[in-house]
């Protein structure tokens, strides 16, 4: 993979019109490979949304896809999201 990426904190933005709260500070279980660690580590890809691949094997984590009317959020790749009760 050539392309040019930018870490998971881009995610912040698009997904907080969709949870209440910061979801990059999760930690997140790859489905592909098992690895956990915050949602901001991954690696994020601009293409028609966002897509967001684990930092360790390049597993699809989510897409996120913004049209005027609705949000289209892909979580197949994550296998648990943990996040904390501390405000």
């Amino acid at each position: 993979m050539g392309e040019i990426y930018v870490d998971g904190n881009v995610l912040a933005g698009a997904l907080q019109t969709v949870f209440a709260v910061d979801v990059t500070v999760a930690r997140g279980r790859c489905a592909g490979c098992g690895h956990t660690g915050p949602l901001a580590e991954a690696r994020v890809y601009a293409a028609a949304g966002l897509v967001a691949r684990c930092s360790h094997c390049e597993a699809v984590l989510l897409r996120i896809v913004e049209a005027p009317d609705r949000i289209y959020l892909d979580l197949h790749g994550i296998a648990l999201l943990e996040f904390s009760n501390e405000r």
